[in-house]
């Protein structure tokens, strides 16, 4: 290809080929339309999301069972990703400690260019795999980390890069983009290519794949706590109660598992310091709070498997 005066026509030329960044001409005049036809129009495309999610679930399915495999053995979950894909990341990141009582450090998300990245673009951040090795080395990472890197395109250096440097170091590596045959999906083990197609505005990865993301992204946390026992069913019941919203839901929680009383409920939550978990196993099992605690631990937070050691033969 001949280079082009300004020196980015090879960088042209790779965007136009990318699904994500095609141009719609039966939208050009979109801005010409009432406002209720342009809801309409975008409430259409994103209807069409789930499907192309849909079409990836065993892929996801896959990459969540590894990544609880290796969780379960005290790996962390970490997500890198530039501008709205770091931003989704560092998003879901920071909702796992107050929904699953996780510790900050369990899972992290990093945004090429750091905190800064979230409200302000960063110059040149999203164009270094190098900034990407950097910032994964500051959390020294082992074989039972998972990197997931994040990346509309799937050609971002960042989140190429951070996936690169995870695998050299035998970390499990996810690559979440929403181009077909994207450089990310290659470089990780486990590839996930959620296809949306073009955007309603040409190229603004922030709709229709920034929902694709949003999307997996939710189900990777999700359900990878509901494999290492986060959950009672489809209860919280590792929920942190740090207001008065969540120490209502607590309250709630123990009655929806345990069907006991509210003075016994709150007798249980007052013994185990507003912990939702030893709170149902000491009426679910008939134990006391230590007693209660000890069988958590032993089975690693399982309540299931806790209430299953408090009676043989019983089944959570």
């Amino acid at each position: 290809m001949t280079p082009s005066p300004d020196g980015y026509g090879e960088l042209r030329a790779e965007l136009a080929s990318l699904t994500t960044e095609a141009f719609r001409p039966e939208l050009a005049e979109i801005d010409r339309l009432p406002t209720e036809d342009i809801a309409r129009i975008m409430n259409g495309e994103d209807a069409t999301v789930p499907t192309a999610v849909a079409a990836q679930l065993p892929r996801i399915a896959a990459a969540i069972d590894a990544t609880a495999e290796r969780m379960a053995r005290g790996g962390r979950l970490v997500y890198a990703g530039a501008g709205t894909a770091g931003r989704l990341g560092v998003l879901d990141a920071s909702e796992c400690p107050p929904t699953f009582n996780t510790d900050p450090g369990d899972v992290v998300g990093l945004i090429a260019g750091g905190p800064t990245a979230m409200v302000t673009a960063v110059e040149g951040a999203e164009d270094s795999k190098a900034l990407a090795a950097e910032d994964l080395t500051a959390l020294a990472l082992t074989p039972d980390d998972t990197v997931v890197g994040i990346s509309a395109s799937g050609r971002t250096p960042y989140a190429i890069g951070a996936v690169e440097h995870a695998r050299a170091l035998g970390a499990l590596t996810i690559g979440l983009s929403c181009n077909a045959d994207s450089a990310l999906a290659a470089a990780a083990e486990h590839g996930i290519e959620v296809v949306v197609g073009p955007e309603l505005l040409t190229g603004s990865t922030r709709l229709k794949a920034g929902t694709a993301q949003k999307l997996v992204l939710n189900m990777i946390s999700t359900i990878t706590m509901i494999r290492l026992g986060k959950t009672y069913g489809n209860l919280m019941v590792d929920v942190r109660a740090s207001n008065e919203k969540l120490r209502a839901r607590s309250r709630r929680i123990v009655s929806l598992a345990t069907g006991a009383p509210d003075d016994e409920i709150e007798r249980a939550l007052a013994a185990t310091d507003g912990e939702v978990k030893p709170a149902i196993l000491t009426i679910l099992g008939a134990v006391d709070t230590p007693t209660a605690t000890r069988l958590l631990s032993e089975t690693n937070g399982n309540l299931r498997a806790a209430l299953a050691a408090t009676r043989p033969g019983l089944r959570g």
